[in-house]
């Protein structure tokens, strides 16, 4: 590739018809709105990378990067453009920033006139800056803020503003990553990126501001001795003039402007660090004050970031355990019988998205049914995971009673060899024969009830350990006979042990009470009066186990 005519810049002209120049190098020679471009133009009517400059044939040529309002070469818009002096290049906005590309240095000094401050992204002439380019520093810093969606774009404005306050040469935000400090954004004074060879940074000075945690450590580096003579190294080495510390803290943002900084190291998330190496730092005159509330802002950004990305998560999760619970909902069944010689009525309320109860009513042949009410240890998605296995486990059902035992003991041993011990379920499963023999068995459940008209209602207790505590547990199974018109209440924990809004428990004395009182009413009713009874009783206060209630009715 032939060499250019010569080396060139590009003189920017902001919005405000201030006027600064930006040499072109390297090449390719990127423009546009992102923090990695070689110029920087914080507008967001400019596209990221809006468009780049390279060499061909000996001469410069600007090419559109795709952006997205065209690019515009002396008022007509190309595509790509051979570039000679005087030549105007925009954006597609108005009042928006404009180049000019000049050649060689007279033309440069002709196109710029009377030097004003540069803008973000380009390098200041001489005598520009002071008072008046602080200022504009900090209010480009407002305006990124108020109208950037990249935090990157945002935290380079802030180490872009801490350069123009302080006069350093290099500005680097580092960031607390497992105890190792990253590099976020590296920056010159020229608003240009550093390239991955200049990231050095002496590492002693950064983890003692941040092990410190000062406000601000600065050292200009004369003679040292003392305590900065380990310190003054690492910074000989680089052969810099002056070092500005700030550790960036973890803040909490609390209602209208009301901020609260984390005294405590292990809060500080990272560092703002500026260095030069020709002149020292300028901390005078409230530089010192400004450069802190930069950091500050740099914090806060940071902050909002972290609670932002929480947010998305947590609606992530709470969208996966919506689509859990429909899930889980689905798995119940759909329909009960409602007529025939065996009638039932059921439904579960998970206390929380998902719940760790399970029921199930299963016909067998047209002379035998299968019931089951499960409820597994703990709260939340593992239990939710560990009850649907146990009903794709006893969706089958055999007509012989003895079998129930015998798959109880499987599913125990299942159990325990997938969560060692620390997941269990309580199980009541049973077979309700035409001729109304009952066979059961109980796995440490709720005592079910029997409801019989014009006596006390009878239990159903334990036969047995829950499953998938112990190897060797054995599930025997017991008989009982039901007469046309009783009622089977079968129940977990989350009922008796329902609270109210002063902790009181609805407790077993209610529920018999109830099941006794409507005892010669239909399965439906019984159901409906029990559900209603909890309700009033909690007053709608949040309940911390999962509410399942099946109630079996058996008919001529």
């Amino acid at each position: 590739m032939p060499p250019p005519a010569g080396p060139a810049s590009l003189v920017v002209v902001d919005p405000n018809g201030h006027r600064a120049s930006a040499p072109i190098d390297p090449l390719p020679f990127l423009i546009g709105r992102n923090p990695g471009n070689h110029l920087v133009l914080r507008d967001s009517r400019i596209s990221r990378t809006h468009a780049r400059i390279v060499v061909e044939g000996g001469e410069y040529v600007v090419e559109d990067c795709g952006s997205r309002h065209g690019l515009y070469v002396n008022g007509r818009r190309v595509a790509r453009h051979a570039l000679r002096d005087s030549d105007k290049i925009e954006f597609g906005a108005q009042d928006c920033y404009a180049l000019v590309f000049a050649l060689d240095g007279a033309e440069l000094k002709r196109l710029i006139g009377q030097a004003g401050a540069a803008p973000s992204g380009v390098q200041p002439l001489p005598g520009a800056g002071g008072g008046m380019a602080k200022l504009r520093a900090i209010l480009e810093l407002a305006r990124t803020m108020q109208s950037s969606l990249s935090i990157d774009d945002v935290l380079a404005s802030v180490v872009d503003a801490a350069l123009a306050v302080t006069g350093a040469e290099r500005g680097f935000l580092l960031l607390r990553n497992e105890g190792r400090l990253e590099t976020r954004i590296a920056r010159r004074s020229d608003g240009r990126r550093l390239a991955v060879s200049d990231l050095r940074v002496p590492r002693e000075v950064l983890h003692r501001a941040l092990e410190r945690r000062r406000e601000m450590l600065h050292m200009n580096f004369n003679p040292l001795s003392g305590d900065d003579a380990q310190a003054s190294h690492s910074v000989a080495d680089l052969e810099l003039r002056s070092v500005v510390c700030v550790p960036l803290v973890r803040v909490r943002t609390g209602q209208g402007d009301v901020t609260s900084v984390f005294s405590a190291s292990s809060e500080t998330v990272g560092l703002l660090y500026l260095d030069s190496r020709v002149a020292a730092a300028d901390l005078a005159g409230g530089n010192r004050e400004l450069v802190q509330t930069l950091a500050i802002e740099a914090s806060t950004v940071l902050e909002n970031a972290r609670l932002l990305e929480e947010e998305r998560a947590k609606q992530r999760l709470d969208e996966e355990l919506r689509i859990a619970r429909n899930i889980q909902q689905s798995l119940l069944p759909r329909s009960l019988p409602a007529a025939g010689w065996l009638r039932a009525a059921g439904g579960s309320v998970a206390s929380r998205m998902v719940g760790g109860d399970y029921f199930d009513v299963i016909q067998v042949n047209p002379h035998c049914w299968s019931a089951v009410v499960a409820d597994v240890s703990g709260k939340g998605p593992a239990s939710a995971l560990l009850a649907a296995l146990l009903q794709g486990a006893l969706i089958t059902a055999s007509e012989q009673p003895s079998a129930l035992g015998r798959r109880m003991e499987r599913i125990n041993r299942f159990l325990l060899e997938r969560t060692g011990g620390e997941k269990y379920a309580t199980i009541f499963h049973c077979l309700l024969d035409r001729d109304g023999r009952l066979s059961y068995v109980n796995a440490a459940h709720c005592p079910p009830l029997i409801a019989r008209a014009g006596g006390p209602p009878a239990s159903l207790d334990a036969t047995g350990l829950p499953v998938g505590l112990v190897e060797s547990a054995e599930y025997a199974v017991a008989e009982v006979r039901l007469n046309p018109g009783d009622k089977l209440v079968i129940y977990t924990d989350g009922v008796t042990e329902a609270q109210n809004a002063a902790g009181e428990f609805f407790g077993r004395k209610r529920l018999k009470e109830i099941v006794a009182a409507r005892a010669a009413e239909s399965c439906q009713a019984i159901h409906h009066a029990i559900d209603q009874a909890v309700s009033a009783f909690t007053e709608g206060a949040e309940q911390s186990d999962d509410i399942t209630l099946l109630v079996l009715e058996y008919a001529e």
